[in-house]
């Protein structure tokens, strides 16, 4: 099974959104969503929701990665975006980074970058341990 299937199987909603795995370790997670019309909002901008449930799956995947040992998983408590440039096509992709990795709690960053490698969004979140 390749990465992007490990993915679906593990987020099957990754799968409708269209996401592609690019890396998955304990030091970051990487996430791929190309731009198509239907993800878009007028204008053919990115919708603000493909973005964010793309870093929100990079983000789960990378606290999952990074859990304590004898938890079974982690639920998101808080979750805060910021949307720096409009995405009009292309793909972005999500890189995932756990700032903090505690027994009850783990903090990540998402950085989301075009295809320029311009940031588009950050994305901080917090999920409590399982």
């Amino acid at each position: 099974m390749d990465l992007t299937e490990q993915m679906y199987a593990a987020m099957p909603f990754t799968q409708v959104l269209g996401a592609t795995a690019v890396t998955a370790d304990r030091d970051e997670v990487r996430l791929r969503l190309e731009w198509t019309p239907e993800r878009c909002t007028s204008g053919g901008l990115l919708h603000g929701g493909a973005t964010l449930a793309l870093a929100d799956a990079a983000g789960g995947w990378a606290g999952f990665l990074n859990l304590p040992e004898g938890s079974s998983g982690t639920a998101t408590t808080s979750s805060s975006t910021h949307f720096l440039r409009p995405v009009t096509a292309g793909a972005v992709e999500a890189a995932a980074r756990v700032l903090h990795a505690g027994r009850t709690a783990i903090v990540v960053v998402v950085d989301v970058t075009d295809d320029r490698g311009r940031l588009t969004a950050r994305v901080t979140q917090s999920q409590a341990v399982l």
